[in-house]
């Protein structure tokens, strides 16, 4: 079995020991406040049936040669990373959001580049590790998280300084079969319907911090692990039914409670001097799927922002005209970014294809800071609606609803229910729940724009431009 369809996606999830909570309780995983996020993550299964889509998240293992899917794929080359970008964006549109796969192949190619880079220079065996363990993954077609944010305590001290040490999650114990961890990770979207739980570095480390310098990955139900979780979904309806509304996402905080890993799971155990790279090098990668994920967002506020100007009758109002060419610019700016990151991206030493974070920081730093800008151009076209709109119930109450129908009316060619329907549209997309989440995951997803500011430094040769501008100026060097 190398492609799985949702349904076996979701028969294996049922089965799945008891460990999550929601509320104060301790749930199942078919338990419907998990529902919206499994109908999101389960259209990645169902796009391999898609003919438009079938091709791109279907590609052959370098491995075993079989087909399987992409989200279980490491790029191989530039074609890869570009396919994997326009795979991302097409099925983010179908899902009004993040379609929550992504962090797991990023986490997956991060850690077979580094994995193999301290195989190098200390002859362990983490990348023989690894490579067993991803045929495995591709053969059951797997649905993983990416636990990398510790909790991090006091933001001014190292792991090692922190009055508390399980603030970073750390080896507490190394035996013959194994390590025992403990700590915890956050911000932890799709911990509670992932098959696995991949666990990397959250930043560099010195000597002193050896013992949170770890990576493994281990089944999401594995003993000792407590995924403590939020869940966020739009308003559900009641009469106007929407594909929007059936889709959504759970964040956990991951607790590892004394919990044993198999070495044969483990990819870094106190390598500290990787630490840095596992963490930039998943940063890298993911960075990349957000130029491909936040285009699609942009691309549904942009259509959200026009439609709703063609329904209030001022579509071809010179502002609105403008603002929505802002958002085209945008859209297609931070793919542009993706695309020259793929193309200029290199091999590393493991044979995995990884882009050039400088137009991956870019691209990310860009959408970060843009966000909320797009969704202030959509609230302006849109007006009050979407903040004040009565329940849903009021259009299909006969003492209500007549009213209702004749004063959300704006452009007399756009009928009542259809002003309706996209305006509660609009309300969920841009003024609920699950709006304010997506907001801020817009904003600090995959590292904040200050994390691309400083990751952009640190790579980008200032000194090549100093130079030149001495050169120019005639100043002798």
């Amino acid at each position: 079995m190398a492609i799985r369809t949702s349904e076996q996606y979701r028969k294996k999830l049922y089965k799945m020991k008891r460990n999550v909570f929601i509320n104060g309780k301790v749930i199942d995983r078919d338990d419907a406040q998990l529902e919206n996020g499994i109908n999101t993550v389960s259209t990645t299964f169902d796009a391999v049936t898609d003919p438009a889509l079938k091709d791109l998240v279907t590609t052959k293992s370098h491995l075993s040669g079989e087909t399987v899917h992409r989200y279980t794929h490491v790029y191989q080359s530039q074609d890869d990373l570009l396919k994997k970008l326009k795979m991302t964006r097409l099925l983010c549109q179908r899902v009004g959001g993040c379609v929550q796969r992504c962090m797991a192949v990023d986490t997956l190619n991060a850690i077979g580049i580094t994995s193999k880079e301290i195989d190098d220079k200390y002859g362990t065996v983490y990348h023989q590790n690894f490579l067993k363990y991803l045929k495995y993954y591709q053969e059951n077609d797997l649905v993983g998280n990416a636990a990398q944010t510790d909790p991090k305590g006091d933001r001014s001290k190292r792991p090692s300084k922190q009055v508390d040490p399980d603030l970073y999650l750390r080896v507490v114990e190394k035996k013959s079969d194994g390590i025992v961890v403990r700590g915890a990770k956050v911000h932890n979207s799709i911990a509670p319907y992932s098959d696995e739980l991949m666990v990397v570095p959250t930043r560099a480390m010195t000597p002193e911090d050896s013992d949170w310098a770890l990576s493994f990955i281990i089944p999401s139900d594995t003993d000792g692990v407590k995924l403590i979780c939020r869940a966020t979904a739009p308003r559900p309806r009641l009469h106007l039914d929407a594909p929007y509304n059936h889709y959504g996402l759970v964040d956990s905080v991951t607790v590892f409670d004394n919990v044993f890993v198999p070495w044969e799971r483990v990819f870094m155990c106190g390598e500290h001097e990787f630490a840095g790279r596992l963490a930039l090098s998943f940063a890298n990668f993911h960075r990349h799927s957000y130029c491909g994920c936040k285009p699609a967002v942009t691309d549904i506020v942009m259509g959200a922002t026009a439609l709703v100007a063609d329904y209030n009758g001022v579509g071809t109002a010179p502002h609105i005209r403008e603002e929505v060419a802002d958002l085209m610019a945008l859209a297609e700016t931070v793919y542009a970014c993706g695309v020259a990151a793929a193309l200029t991206g290199t091999k590393s030493s493991s044979g995995i294809f990884e882009p050039n974070a400088i137009y991956s920081n870019c691209g990310r730093y860009l959408a970060g800071k843009n966000i909320y800008h797009e969704y202030d151009i959509l609230a302006a076209t849109a007006g009050g609606w979407p903040a004040t709109m009565p329940p849903e119930e009021d259009w299909f109450n006969e003492k209500t609803k007549d009213y209702l129908n004749k004063y959300i009316m704006r452009n007399p060619n756009v009928s009542a229910d259809d002003q309706h329907r996209l305006f509660r549209f609009i309300s969920d997309f841009s003024c609920s729940a699950v709006s304010g989440v997506w907001q801020y995951a817009g904003v600090h997803g995959g590292g904040s724009p200050v994390m691309e500011r400083i990751g952009l430094r640190a790579q980008y040769d200032l000194e090549s431009r100093k130079k030149m501008v001495q050169y120019l100026a005639g100043i002798k060097t």
